[in-house]
């Protein structure tokens, strides 16, 4: 019982790792190009497309772009929320590790919720606000 935590506790830090790779990309998305408008950087913007043209194609489909990160967090969130209160191995060092994942874990879902946020807010409400 106590492995299948722990190794359920490593599927868990995954699913947060690939939250903030969805949440980050959201970012560089929206986010990154309505700043760099907004500080009129349209040269360094046009410079990033040039050398990245793959976000065009996630800025085209911002909607689906979205819908998947924030998928992505639903299920990370979830898989956080369920593992809360798995034991974790009796091995001392095992068990340091499972507390460190555990608190990594957290952080690092919070981050993609709170970079997924930013990037909603540029693609979707500043835009209606500031254009």
């Amino acid at each position: 019982m106590n492995n299948h935590s722990y190794e359920y506790g490593t599927k868990q830090g995954l699913l947060s790792m690939l939250g903030l790779l969805t949440s980050a990309g959201t970012l560089v998305c929206c986010a990154l190009p309505a700043l760099l408008v907004t500080l009129g950087a349209g040269a360094t913007l046009s410079g990033l497309v040039a050398n990245a043209p793959w976000l065009i194609t996630l800025s085209k489909y911002k909607i689906l772009t979205f819908g998947v990160s924030g998928l992505m967090l639903i299920i990370g969130g979830g898989a956080l929320f369920y593992s809360r209160n798995a034991s974790c191995p009796i091995d001392p060092m095992q068990a340091v590790a499972c507390v460190r994942l555990r608190k990594i874990s957290l952080w690092t879902y919070w981050l993609s919720v709170l970079l997924w946020c930013v990037g909603f807010f540029f693609a979707f409400i500043a835009v209606r606000i500031f254009y």
